[in-house]
């Protein structure tokens, strides 16, 4: 027997085993994999496809945000074999029937074709005469006879072996209409049928006229294609060019070995910007190397030779080009994948015109509570300059972006610090040069030449600690940074190159350095901090944070969408990013939540990193998802921190690595019936639970009364190394569960959640019955229960 599994009968657990199945849905929740085209006009209505798999319900769509109406409008699913011979039975005999009737009213006529509308055998057994007369003797043909043959044949003719990509097999069409005021910018989709909602996808809300293919002509090719292998002929293909007028956005799908191409007019002088968004749009592939649609673009003049092209816009996978038109006349883009791979997933969008568009900033960051004056570059700006008020602004990074003709740049970031600024003093021809600051400073430069490096000298004290943090490549600058700490005569202290940070979950190479040391003793030191691919320029810009530890914290929770049944309980996984040596406890609460809302096990132990906790919905549905959100709380250096928990998806990269990337918004989708029997488990033990290392501990759990008696079971859910479930039993209250611990793989210390599951009863073996799978989730949870290994 599986030591994690007990079974046990008693009557007030079967509210567990019946309960609605909210979290065995999250198991095998419907999941949506691309939307095209990814954006939308203000003030205009469009047409997209959103693809995905288990869509068959889907009954609503929502847009973050305001501005942005969207409504379904069909729906496609490609029919399987199995599927197919229970169609064809159905349809044989509708067959059977008719010919039958036409032996007593020849006026019907016959139905053209047999299977899938083709003339063939019937897949039913004969029938002697005297047979189809008793099984037809009250029977007469309808028009929903004629409507079923209809849909069967409809259904027949897209028989699949099986989907080559079946994560995005199914079809759903849906119409968007922003409203003329709607802010531009990313927003997120999903998709809701009655059990909750989908997981999020980008969604753009753009200024220009919108290019691309109509859904409807798109369904049709990829209701041909769905088939098709996973990435298909490297053929190097174009389709037929789209003309446009700029300015546009222009969207499309490369298909395995297409290349796209658009013709527009323009004329000399003309400054073109040219922006592909791509993986902005899907970040990671789970099933493709490297993990994204990289898109390489081209720009041509009317006799096809080459003026400009890009696969990346600096260490950005998406490309942009920029380019002064020589002379009046037609140009064409050209946009494919730089080695010619494809499928319905790799989508983009390409703003062209006369746009703004930021190349860099300096400085990175500025001081909260006061002024700070930005310089700009790039394309098309309105101005060289920009002077940001950040008095009221807390600590954190911000998007910056410029107008111009009412036209809305790209969005840069910028950090905002309470820490004191300086900049770093002019280089002397490439040559270091130590500049003294004092400590805790934040450094503004930028690495203006190759090989250039800046170093910073500074006064420490035996046993001081300090820490050295590059912020370059979190804040859109190409600089690949390197830090080196040495004493006064050159001996090295620290060094590092690249400091991953998993709440950057956008990012493939972390770039940003970071270290931290205790100084040997009393003395001058020095900070060396360069490009470690001895590159430099303008745009190589950084923030240097140089102080003693600042201990703090940022979390994400995951994931973004949550489906529950009413007075239900559902897991989630609370991530926390510790910095500069935090191990404190992290308490988590819900801000301004509606009524109904409770979390369980809401504590991120000290030195944790992670923790499963549970959320309990209310008892009644709610009519539109629900937004969230999630704070975190602890005790830094003697004073109450506090920060939001940011929504993220756990998402994985080629088949591999796995990113936590941000989201918008926690909406939760609260469904079924109200009842006032969603009556939520209680934990009546003490809490955090002691368990001695090596002995058991009791939970007491109270749970509705009055249920008839059905056999289940109860399983640790993702248990930590050596906790088991001994035994269940019945309680005057509810149940008793008895947890047991291993000495050799649990430590007096040890906390965290135990998230316990009932699963509902196997049916009873039998020699006649089909061998049915144990797989699937939970049908119900229990409240997350807090623990603590204790010594025996």
């Amino acid at each position: 027997m599986n030591p994690l599994r007990w079974h046990v009968i008693l009557g007030c657990v079967a509210w567990l085993a019946f309960a609605p199945a909210s979290h065995a849905q999250q198991g095998r929740a419907f999941s949506v994999g691309y939307c095209y085209p990814a954006g939308c006009q203000q003030g205009a209505t469009s047409e997209h496809i959103i693809a995905g798999q288990f869509l068959n319900n889907v009954t609503n769509v929502f847009v973050t945000g305001t501005g942005v109406q969207a409504v379904i409008t069909d729906y496609f699913k490609a029919t399987t074999q199995g599927e197919a011979r229970q169609l064809q039975l159905v349809l044989d005999g509708l067959f059977e029937k008719r010919q039958f009737l036409m032996t007593k009213d020849p006026s019907l006529g016959k139905l053209r074709g047999g299977k899938g509308g083709k003339p063939g055998k019937s897949s039913l057994p004969p029938k002697t005469p005297e047979e189809l007369a008793r099984k037809y003797a009250n029977a007469t043909w309808t028009a929903e006879d004629d409507k079923k043959v209809a849909e069967i044949r409809k259904k027949l003719a897209t028989v699949v072996r099986r989907p080559a990509n079946p994560s995005i097999s199914e079809l759903v069409t849906v119409q968007v209409t922003a409203a003329p005021d709607a802010e531009p910018g990313l927003r997120e989709i999903r998709l809701a049928t009655q059990n909750g909602l989908s997981n999020p996808l980008v969604f753009c809300v753009g200024q220009l006229p919108e290019f691309s293919e109509k859904a409807s002509r798109v369904i049709v090719e990829q209701k041909s294609a769905v088939a098709k292998t996973a990435f298909g002929p490297k053929s190097t293909k174009a389709r037929p060019e789209i003309t446009v007028t700029l300015p546009a956005t222009v969207n499309g799908q490369i298909l395995p070995g297409e290349v796209d191409r658009f013709r527009f007019n323009a004329k000399k002088g003309q400054k073109l910007v040219m922006a592909v968004s791509a993986r902005q749009l899907i970040p990671y592939i789970s099933d493709a190397v490297p993990g994204w649609f990289q898109a390489t673009l081209s720009l041509y003049d009317s006799k096809g030779k080459e003026l400009a092209y890009d696969d990346d816009f600096r260490f950005n996978p998406d490309p942009v080009l920029y380019y002064e038109i020589p002379a009046d006349g037609e140009y064409v883009i050209e946009v494919k994948d730089s080695i010619y791979r494809g499928r319905e997933d790799f989508v983009y969008r390409i703003t062209i015109g006369e746009m703004p568009f930021i190349t860099s900033i300096f400085p990175l960051g500025g001081p909260a509570g006061e002024k700070t004056t930005v310089e700009l570059k790039g394309w098309n700006l309105p101005a060289t300059s920009l002077t940001l008020d950040d008095t009221r602004k807390a600590p954190g990074v911000y998007p910056l972006s410029v107008r111009k003709d009412n036209h809305v740049s790209n969005f840069v970031p910028f950090a905002v610090d309470t820490l004191p600024e300086c900049h770093a003093e002019k280089s002397h021809g490439g040559k270091s040069h130590a500049q003294h600051v004092t400590l805790p400073i934040i450094i503004n430069g930028r690495i203006e030449k190759p090989d250039e490096s800046h170093v910073f000298r500074f006064e420490g004290k035996a046993g001081d600690n300090i820490v050295a943090e590059v912020m370059a490549r979190h804040l859109n600058s190409p600089l690949d940074s390197v830090l080196k700490l040495t004493d006064a005569t050159g001996n090295q202290i620290a060094f590092n190159d690249d400091n991953t940070d998993k709440g950057a979950g956008l990012t493939t190479h972390h770039a940003d350095s970071y270290l931290t040391a205790a100084l040997p003793k009393n003395g001058t030191y020095l900070l060396r901090l360069s490009d470690t691919q001895h590159k430099g320029g303008p745009e190589y810009a950084y923030r240097l944070r140089l102080s003693a530890p600042q201990p703090d914290f940022a979390l994400r929770v995951v994931p973004s969408s949550i489906n529950a049944r009413v007075g239900t309980t559902v897991p989630l996984t609370v991530y926390a990013l510790r910095k500069d040596g935090f191990t404190g406890d992290i308490a988590i609460s819900l801000k301004d939540a509606p009524k109904g809302f409770k979390l369980g096990g809401a504590k991120v132990p000290a030195k944790e990193d992670k923790v499963k906790l549970t959320l309990t919905v209310p008892p009644s549905p709610m009519g539109r998802p629900v937004s969230l959100q999630f704070e975190g709380r602890a005790t830094v250096a003697g004073r109450e921190v506090a920060h939001p928990a940011v929504p993220a998806q756990d998402m994985m990269q080629a088949f591999e690595y796995r990113h936590l990337v941000p989201s918008q918004e926690m909406e939760v989708a609260v469904t079924g019936r109200s009842s006032s029997k969603a009556v939520s488990a209680r934990i009546l033990s003490e809490m955090p639970v002691k368990i001695p290392a090596g002995g058991t501990a009791k939970i007491r759990i109270a749970a509705p009364s009055g249920a008839i008696a059905k056999k289940a079971h109860l399983e640790l859910s993702e248990a930590p190394d050596g906790i088991i479930i001994k035994s269940v039993s019945p309680s005057d209250e509810g149940m008793d569960i008895l947890i047991e611990s291993d000495a050799s793989k649990v430590t007096p210390g040890q906390k965290g959640n135990l998230l316990v599951g009932a699963f509902a009863p196997k049916p009873p073996k039998s020699s006649k019955s089909k061998k049915t799978s144990s797989k699937g989730g939970p049908t119900a949870m229990l409240p997350a229960i807090p623990f603590e290994i204790t010594q025996k």
